[in-house]
């Protein structure tokens, strides 16, 4: 099948780190569907010397093995300090000719790529950086619309309303202590007490401890709580929801919340960041985030959803670009 002129070829350039790789693909998929991943991995001492570089020689564009062997694509989107570098090689062993990305502050200046997106907290700024309340992800509207649409059966027959309960864990500037453990425990059986449906999910990060106290109460209320068996029902979790709660330690689970505009009632254990505490004030002010005590809080917003805001001036930007480079 014939390809689009507007149907770029798209590399996702990271070091392989979840939250970075999730979130150049949630752009790179609401680009087109030639997206292909590839991941740098530099050795000592290269390691030490990024995101400023040179790459590691061994993954050179030339290298049989290299995450920037040819041929190139036409849009590159990439995040993570490890792969600075990396793109900035790539501009130049493609002659300019590929649009660049980064996502996050590349802590090298605005001249790290043809086009940058941070936080609003974050503090770079310039012609070309893209700012917005939250991160790009996978959530698309097409997505929580098919969910609506079909949604599985054991969270369909949960009787309205329903909370979607995202459990994540410790983390660089949060922890989940036995206090924490049975404060957060309590909140959800004060909530449910009330009548809600309340279904669940943990993370990777989520410790047994939390995972088994979470899942006990919500089952003990008659809700649903994925117990690790099929897909993770994510999804459909926030599709279905009438109200979110979800814990402070990520920023990105708590931004994919936002798209759906239900209202989230976070958590938090103990710890913090001065940046976490300003993301969570710009969707406070927005309407999205409430302090979660156990009580069912907040209205509809009309949903965040900065991914499609992004995509679209990377294409525009990219469509010029190509002009410019008398590609189009």
């Amino acid at each position: 099948m014939d390809q689009r002129a507007d149907d770029p070829a798209i590399w996702v350039l990271t070091d392989g780190k979840a939250g970075d790789e999730v979130q150049c693909r949630g752009v790179a998929e609401r680009l087109g569907e030639r997206v292909e991943i590839r991941r740098v991995a530099p050795r000592r001492p290269w390691s030490w010397l990024m995101p400023r570089g040179p790459i590691d020689p061994r993954e050179a564009h030339d290298r049989p093995r290299s995450p920037l062997r040819p041929p190139f694509p036409d849009i590159a989107i990439a995040s993570g300090r490890r792969a600075v570098a990396y793109l900035r090689a790539l501009k130049a062993v493609s002659n300019g000719r590929v649009f660049t990305v980064f996502l996050k502050d590349p802590r090298t200046g605005t001249q790290a790529a043809d086009l940058i997106w941070v936080p609003q907290h974050d503090r770079l700024r310039g012609e070309n950086v893209l700012v917005s309340v939250t991160a790009p992800h996978r959530l698309s509207p097409p997505a929580l619309a098919a969910a609506r649409a079909a949604p599985p059966a054991a969270l369909a027959a949960l009787p309205a309303p329903r909370v979607a309960v995202l459990v994540g864990g410790d983390s660089r500037h949060h922890r989940f202590g036995p206090r924490e453990i049975a404060e957060f425990c309590d909140h959800l059986a004060a909530l449910a007490a009330t009548g809600v449906s309340l279904m669940g999910t943990g993370s990777r990060r989520t410790p047994p401890a939390l995972r088994e106290a979470v899942a006990g109460i919500v089952r003990a209320h008659g809700g649903w709580w994925w117990d690790g068996d099929g897909p993770n029902p994510y999804v459909p979790l926030l599709a279905l929801a009438d109200a979110i709660v979800a814990t402070a330690d990520s920023t990105n689970m708590i931004g994919e919340a936002a798209a759906t505009g239900a209202p989230i009632l976070v958590y938090e254990p103990q710890g913090g960041h001065r940046r976490i505490s300003a993301f969570l004030a710009l969707l406070a002010g927005h309407g999205a985030v409430h302090r979660f005590t156990g009580v069912l809080e907040g209205a509809r917003y009309e949903p965040l959803d900065s991914t499609g805001m992004i995509a679209d001036a990377v294409r525009e930007r990219w469509l010029r670009h190509k002009a410019a480079m008398g590609l189009a």
